[in-house]
């Protein structure tokens, strides 16, 4: 059959659809719309009605399964939580080890740190050694946010206890930036006091 056969048959059976719905009862039609709608939802309906039955099914042999015991770990003590605590902190003796991590930091993330301030002190009820280092860098504003994370990632027992930022104009792209750290230290090694 040649195309143009099969085209004249499509517009014949085209020609013939629009005049049997042209002459059809509307109500009739109507029916025949709803007739196809209910098939199709029935059609839908019933695989998921037996999805429905399967998980059903399922749940029942799960809940059959008897119960894994839960071993709970006991809570955990203050005095537990007192001795990690005094476990992370640093050694009071390698305090200058630190402040020339803190320096070597600064480098690796092209700041420019030239001297720093340090105070020691001693916190009577924590039984802790504190050295607080006051750093004032310049670079960019990248560089400074790498490296106080980086400091606080390579000392464990470090805090960042403030960070203020200052830019001569707007246009500047380097940053001058202070930072105040608190070493959190033991007299010694994993010392409780």
């Amino acid at each position: 059959m040649s195309r143009a056969v099969s085209r004249n048959l499509m517009a014949a059976a085209w020609l013939r659809l629009r005049i049997a719905l042209s002459t059809a009862n509307p109500v009739a039609l109507g029916a025949l719309a709803l007739c196809i709608g209910a098939a199709a939802a029935l059609a839908w309906l019933v695989p998921a009605r037996e999805l429905q039955g399967e998980a059903r099914l399922l749940a029942r042999r799960v809940a059959a399964l008897p119960a894994a015991p839960v071993a709970l770990a006991p809570p955990a003590t203050d005095e537990h939580h007192l001795a990690l605590f005094y476990d992370t902190l640093g050694e009071r003796d390698h305090a200058a080890q630190q402040v020339r991590a803190l320096f070597a930091l600064a480098a690796k993330s092209g700041l420019v740190l030239r001297q720093g301030e340090y105070k020691a002190a001693y916190e009577r009820n924590a039984r802790v050694h504190t050295y607080q280092v006051t750093l004032p860098v310049k670079g960019s504003y990248g560089a400074i946010w790498q490296f106080a994370l980086g400091a606080l990632r390579a000392i464990p027992f470090a805090s960042l206890d403030e960070i203020s930022f200052k830019r001569e104009g707007i246009g500047d792209a380097q940053v001058e930036a202070r930072l105040r750290l608190t070493l959190y230290l033991a007299e010694r090694p994993g010392g409780a006091p």
